[in-house]
C-alpha cells in the first residue's frame, strides 16, 4: 500500500473554539530508518485529549490533532524496522519517539527520556516539527514505541489500554500489588474502572472511592468489594488506616479530599497520582500526613514498551475489557464525544472507528 506524501486529520483549530475541530491535512517528518507508517482504524478519547485540545496545558501550535491511544495496520516500514511487517496489528500509545541510547532509554524508561516526545503536543528535537495524534488516517512513528496487539484482544478493547490502560496498571505494578493487597481507586472513570478490573486480576482486595454514593453499584459491578464516599462524613475517620496503596485517578485535587484520603492509608502505604490538573491548579497536602505514618506520595506516566507490552499479555490472559461505546469518527462526533465527555456521560471510554469510510 503506498502512504500518501500528506495525512489527513481532524483538529482543533483554534483553542478559544476547540469544540469546534476541523479537517485539515498535514506532512509528516520523512520517515526514518526506525519508523512506522501505521493506518489508523481505531483510536480511544482520551482525557488527556479534552486537556490539550482546550488548552489546559498550554497552546503550542494549531493545527492540533489529538488521540494517543491508537490501534492500526503497519502500512509501511523503515529500513531499519526487523521488529514489525507490513500487515502486522500494532498500537501507539502517548508516546512516539525517545532518544533510545540514554541511560534512562537502556534502563527501559523510555517514558522518562528527557528527549520523549508525545504522540501530540509533542516536537521532534532534530526538525522541530510538531506532532499530530490518532484522530487521523495514518500516524508515522518510531517502531520502538509501537507494540503488536495479541490476536485475542479486538482492535476496540485495545485501543484505551494504550495510555488509559498502562497508566492505570503501572502503579500496580510499581507497588507490588499481589493477593491480598488493600488497594483503593480514587475516580470511578475512564481510568479508573480500568484500574479496578487490573487491581481484581491481581488478586488485590479493592476499595472503590468517589466523591458521592451515585457509583456505588456500579463499582461493585466493575467488581469493587468495597465502596467509600468522601461526601459522608467522618469517611477518612471510619475506615482509618484500611487500604495499603491508593491510585488518584480523580481531576480532584481539593485540599480536603486528598488530606481526607491520606487518612485511608496503612503506615508506609502510598498513594500514587497518575492525572494532571490544568496548569493552575497545584496539589495541597499537609506534611504531618506524611510523616506520622511513614506514607510515600509518588506520580507516574503512562509506561516503557516492556511495561506496556507486559501489561497486553496481562489483559489477553485474563480476559480483561473495559468498557467501551464507540463513535465513528467525524469532525461532528468528535465534537459530541467531548462535550459528553466533560458531562461525564460516557461509561467509560469512548473509541473512534469508521476511519476508512471517513478518510476515503
Amino acid at each position: 500500500m503506498s502512504v500518501p506524501e500528506k495525512f489527513e486529520a481532524i483538529g482543533v483549530q483554534d483553542f478559544d473554539k476547540w469544540l469546534e475541530p476541523k479537517h485539515f491535512s498535514y506532512t509528516p517528518q520523512a520517515m526514518r530508518p526506525e519508523d512506522v507508517d501505521i493506518k489508523i482504524e481505531a483510536c480511544g478519547i482520551c482525557g488527556s485529549d479534552i486537556h490539550a485540545a482546550n488548552g489546559d496545558w498550554g497552546r503550542p501550535y494549531t493545527p492540533l490533532a489529538v488521540g494517543h491511544e491508537i490501534i492500526g495496520e503497519v502500512v509501511s516500514v523503515g529500513e531499519g524496522v526487523t521488529r514489525f511487517k507490513v500487515g502486522d496489528r500494532v498500537g501507539v500509545g502517548a508516546q512516539c519517539d525517545s532518544c533510545g541510547k540514554c541511560s534512562r532509554c537502556n534502563q527501559d524508561r523510555e517514558q522518562c527520556c528527557k528527549d520523549m516526545v508525545g504522540t501530540y503536543l509533542g516536537v521532534y528535537k532534530e526538525t522541530g516539527l510538531p506532532t499530530q495524534g490518532g484522530y487521523a488516517n495514518y500516524v508515522r512513528v518510531n517502531s520502538r514505541l509501537a507494540f503488536k496487539i495479541p490476536d485475542s484482544i479486538d482492535s476496540v478493547t485495545a485501543a484505551p489500554l494504550l495510555c488509559g490502560g498502562i497508566t492505570g496498571f503501572r502503579p500496580l505494578m510499581t507497588a507490588g500489588v499481589k493477593k491480598g493487597t488493600r488497594v483503593g481507586v480514587n475516580g470511578i472513570g475512564g481510568i479508573g474502572h480500568m484500574v479496578i478490573m487490573f487491581a481484581k486480576a491481581l488478586g488485590a482486595e479493592v476499595t472503590a472511592i468517589s466523591r458521592s454514593d451515585a457509583k456505588r453499584e456500579l463499582a461493585k459491578e466493575i467488581g469493587a468489594d468495597h465502596y467509600i464516599s468522601t461526601g459522608e462524613e467522618g469517611f477518612s475517620e471510619k475506615y482509618c488506616d484500611s487500604l495499603d496503596l491508593v491510585v488518584n485517578t480523580g481531576s480532584s485535587f481539593s485540599e480536603g479530599s486528598i488530606n481526607g484520603i491520606l487518612g485511608l492509608i496503612r503506615p508506609f502505604g502510598s498513594m500514587i497520582f497518575i492525572t494532571a490538573p490544568p496548569s493552575n491548579e497545584n496539589l495541597v497536602i499537609a506534611p504531618f500526613d506524611l510523616l506520622l505514618k511513614s506514607i510515600s506520595i509518588g506520580g507516574s506516566g503512562i509506561g516503557s514498551p516492556k511495561d506496556i507490552e507486559y501489561m497486553l499479555d496481562f489483559v489477553a490472559k485474563h480476559q480483561i475489557k473495559p468498557w467501551i461505546e464507540t463513535i465513528d469518527i467525524s469532525e461532528e462526533n468528535v465534537t459530541t464525544a467531548w462535550k459528553r465527555m466533560v458531562k461525564g456521560d460516557v461509561k467509560f471510554r469512548f473509541v473512534l472507528t469508521g476511519y476508512d469510510k471517513y478518510f476515503k
